[in-house]
């Protein structure tokens, strides 16, 4: 089956400074692929370039089949593309529920043939709490201010909105960064939902130990170049160290 994202010779510089130097890589359907190298190496201008942030100098996307130039984030958008930064960008004095429907809160009108609309707070509570269960989360209400909740929980809250989008792929970036152990797990298992949905998946991913356990492929970059695309079960830490520190 052709990959649902492929990657062919993307090359994007800034000033004189090369970041990635003809990179190619691709997602298939459900699959969770885990980008990784040191810092510098390019993920992040990688998954840009991907999601309409930067403009690239050279290469070509194909998403579903189909050649496309995405030059603005809601390009990526509508083709089916999520990108969840490590910041997560929640409004932390906001609800759960105002978070996941934020700027695209559902509108009532209250009397009929009037054009004045107002905010469907019950339909918004509950179609978030919908969304909530669907990823196995465990938040227990969607009236919680997103601050006074768990690192865990905000992922859950991000990777919730991701989702009103009906994404076909999903990029996530450190999202077990500074979590603790347990919080760790549940991000794990929320990446593990949206494949089992599905639902491909790109990791960004400094924690090794993350990677293995829900990789299906794992991409080093160095240098702004692809040294290896190994499947996780073919591969090992060492070997995978070895590519990121130029050992190998």
């Amino acid at each position: 089956m052709q990959d649902l994202l492929d990657v062919a010779g993307l090359k994007k510089s800034f000033g004189s400074v090369e970041v990635l130097r003809g990179v190619s890589f691709g997602v298939g359907h459900g699959e969770v692929v885990s980008l990784i190298g040191d810092n510098g190496a390019g993920k992040s201008t990688l998954m840009k370039c991907i999601t309409g942030v930067h403009r690239y100098e050279a290469g070509e996307i194909r998403f579903a089949g189909k050649k496309t130039e995405i030059t603005h984030p809601a390009e990526s958008r509508a083709l089916g593309i999520e990108m969840i930064y490590q910041d997560l960008a929640l409004a932390g004095r906001q609800d759960v529920a105002s978070n996941i429907y934020l700027g695209r809160e559902p509108l009532r009108r209250i009397l009929p043939g009037l054009p004045l609309r107002f905010i469907d707070r019950a339909r918004m509570e509950r179609d978030a709490a919908a969304l909530i269960a669907r990823l196995g989360a465990v938040i227990a209400s969607v009236r919680y201010r997103t601050d006074r909740l768990s690192g865990g929980q905000r992922q859950s809250i991000a990777i919730a909105r991701a989702l009103t989008f009906e994404p076909r792929l999903v990029i996530m970036d450190e999202p077990t960064a500074a979590l603790a152990v347990r919080e760790v797990e549940h991000v794990l298992d929320l990446i593990r939902q949206l494949r089992r949905q599905g639902i491909s998946v790109v990791l960004i991913s400094h924690r090794l130990t993350d990677v293995f356990e829900v990789s299906d492929r794992i991409v080093t970059l160095r240098q702004g170049r692809v040294i290896a695309d190994e499947a996780t079960a073919e591969t090992s830490m060492s070997r995978v160290v070895a590519h990121i520190v130029g050992a190998a």
